[in-house]
């Protein structure tokens, strides 16, 4: 999924988001089997080209889609018990972190601060914030199944390989 980089209306309403040095660092952080940089860029742009379809505040949605999960806690390096307490924080984490480094509008906020609905209770109060909620669950869906696909399909080649090697030398 590259297209989001030759799309220049997305770029230039996220480019100083993109650009921004501990933003950036969200490449460094496992999510859904991927890094959640990418796992961002995803929600963003989809719910950027879906919020366009349907003639809703697309810019609000792009930028607050990219800072949803702008957080800096290591799932991998956790207890199970802070995993889960980070499953319901993450939004407020999130909004903290946004707030320090760009000036939001009041949608943007409650996108990013209602985007686990209804998993932390805090209420969407538009169509972008129930948007980018259901595409940031899709994505998570989908980037799990394709990370899980791939583990299966490594896993049958090895011991595809070795049967055949145990059939060659037998």
């Amino acid at each position: 999924m590259e297209k989001w980089k030759s799309d220049k209306s997305y770029i230039e309403l996220v480019n100083d988001i993109l650009k921004h040095k501990d933003f950036k660092k969200l490449k460094n952080f496992k999510h859904h089997g991927d890094n959640r940089l990418c796992h961002c860029i995803r929600v963003s742009y989809y719910s950027y080209l879906l919020s366009k379809k349907l003639k809703l505040d697309y810019k609000s949605v792009a930028r607050a889609g990219l800072l949803h999960d702008f957080f800096f806690v290591n799932n991998q390096k956790v207890s199970l018990k802070e995993r889960i307490k980070v499953l319901f924080i993450h939004p407020k984490l999130a909004l903290v972190n946004s707030l320090k480094y760009f000036e939001l509008n009041k949608k943007e906020k409650n996108i990013i601060y209602s985007h686990m609905f209804p998993i932390n209770l805090y209420f969407p109060n538009n169509i972008e914030s129930i948007l980018v909620d259901l595409v940031d669950d899709y994505m998570a869906i989908y980037e799990r199944y394709f990370t899980i696909k791939e583990k299966l399909s490594s896993l049958f080649k090895r011991k595809n390989k070795n049967i055949l090697v145990e059939e060659r030398y037998s």
